[in-house]
């Protein structure tokens, strides 16, 4: 699928995510990558063959009082 040299990461792989977006509507909320994914700003993604990766987003930092 991908045409860039080097190849973007495959959907199967862990770093699918720095594949580079042939298709970007921040105003919808997602991105289409040219590895098939679709990144989704809460940072969930559908992967081209139906699965589901929740959203991962990295948790604020932990504030404990003194």
């Amino acid at each position: 699928m991908c045409q860039h040299q080097p190849p973007c990461p495959t959907a199967d792989s862990a770093d699918r995510e720095a594949a580079l977006p042939v298709a970007h509507h921040p105003e919808q909320g997602w991105s289409l990558l040219c590895n098939g994914v679709l990144l989704f700003e809460d940072t969930g993604e559908l992967l081209p063959n139906g699965t589901i990766i929740a959203p991962h987003r990295p948790l604020g930092a932990v504030v404990t009082a003194a």
